[in-house]
């Protein structure tokens, strides 16, 4: 923004919010046509990372330690289709892998254990669903923002080599490096934001990940020593 249009928007009192957006966008028309495209792989984006904090936010939200030990005091006690039951309580992934296991107790430490490794095969791809796809956003973020970089030199230095007007070239020129620019900024900037979530959101997944493979283990721990107390 030129010192004569922010002495305009002061004399005028336009707000600085509307002062801020007219500066972002002329920021994005200056490096169209990729830096549009760039916004559209930035909306795609945050889509992914809302949506995958949301579902992890709403499935993985229960204390597995604590629901645990509510479990072992319920099989301990023999109270098997009581601790069934609290696994019906609420439709979540940790509790639905409890389940599995419980309700073949029956039948044998074998079926227990593979119905509860079916049950994580189930689980697991929906909570890693999507989540790698932002590390590749970020790489083409990056690549299109060094696409319109690349562009704007070729702007720039087309006009110095074909231009005579110095006026007209200096202008061309001022365009063409602006669109390099705007392109690099915003193509990192939407790589950053995407590497930061993809880094949030895998160690949430493994976190979730490994919690579920360490109640299966202490379940099937659980259920011998019941059948050897037996």
């Amino acid at each position: 923004m030129s010192e004569k249009e922010g002495f305009s928007r002061q004399i005028t009192g336009e707000p600085e919010g509307a002062a801020s957006m007219h500066e972002i966008w002329e920021a994005l028309r200056e490096g169209a046509p990729f830096s549009f495209i760039n916004l559209f792989v930035l909306a795609f984006g945050v889509g992914i990372i809302i949506d995958r904090a949301w579902y992890i936010w709403t499935n993985y939200s229960i204390d597995a330690t604590e629901f645990m030990n509510r479990i072992r005091k319920l099989v301990q006690a023999g109270n098997i289709d009581r601790a069934i039951r609290q696994c019906e309580a609420k439709a979540v992934p940790l509790l639905e892998v409890v389940r599995s296991g419980l309700t073949q107790v029956n039948r044998g430490e074998e079926a227990v254990i593979a119905s509860m490794e079916e049950k994580m095969s189930e689980v697991v791809p929906a909570l890693e669903k999507r989540t790698g796809s932002l590390w590749t956003l970020a790489n083409i973020a990056t690549l299109i923002g060094l696409l319109g970089t690349i562009s704007g030199l070729i702007r720039a230095f087309k006009a110095v080599g074909t231009i005579d007007d110095p006026s007209q070239k200096t202008a061309l020129l001022s365009a063409g490096i602006a669109e390099a620019m705007w392109n690099t900024f915003l193509g990192l900037l939407i790589a950053v934001i995407f590497m930061v979530a993809h880094l949030v959101l895998h160690g949430l997944t493994k976190r979730h990940k490994h919690e579920m493979e360490k109640v299966t283990m202490q379940l099937e721990n659980l259920l011998t020593l019941r059948r050897q107390g037996g």
